[in-house]
């Protein structure tokens, strides 16, 4: 198994409006929004990166959509079926930071979060991604750094990341 990691560069504290690229600037990831009526945003899975890594699988896009005032709603991955927000970001314990969701492959994922440091580990308690924020002077907002072993759930990772973090900007 491979150990290598891969490092992308979040530009935009905003996660409505964030990109994501790789350290030879390629675009990994971006977001686009759209309010029709109520606000849908699509997260999208980049070819320059994409290319760049054979062992990526799984959908390039999710959609996320939103409830009035921004309130959660559903997500898809891809033409996947549809699966609420809160069931992307299941709480076991009430008194619990962590927040769980089930990737695509049927494997249970965890989200340790934090304000300014949020760790994804799988059912071993292994880290397989880590976002954080940056100093000041850096260019850009955040790094997230992936483990090889998670590239072929990268989108969901990205996904519920995203999705952790604006749960943490609306207080849900």
């Amino acid at each position: 198994m491979s150990s290598t990691v891969y490092t992308l560069l979040q530009f935009s504290a905003d996660p409505w409006n964030a990109r994501f690229e790789d350290l030879e600037s390629r675009l990994a990831f971006t977001m686009c929004i759209e309010e029709d009526p109520n606000l849908i945003m699509r997260l999208t899975r980049e070819k320059p990166w994409t290319q760049q890594h054979p062992d990526i699988m799984g959908p390039s896009n999710s959609y996320l959509y939103f409830g009035p005032n921004r309130a959660p709603g559903y997500l898809v991955y891809g033409n996947s079926p549809p699966q609420s927000m809160a069931n992307a970001r299941r709480q076991k314990r009430e008194t619990s930071n962590s927040r769980y969701f089930i990737a695509q492959n049927g494997k249970e994922f965890k989200w340790k979060v934090a304000p300014q440091r949020l760790e994804c580990v799988d059912s071993k308690g292994t880290t397989v991604a880590l976002w954080e924020t940056s100093q000041l002077e850096d260019p850009f907002h955040a790094r997230l750094t992936i483990k090889h072993s998670a590239l072929p759930i990268v989108t969901e990772l990205v996904t519920t990341l995203t999705l952790n973090r604006i749960a943490m900007i609306m207080n849900w």
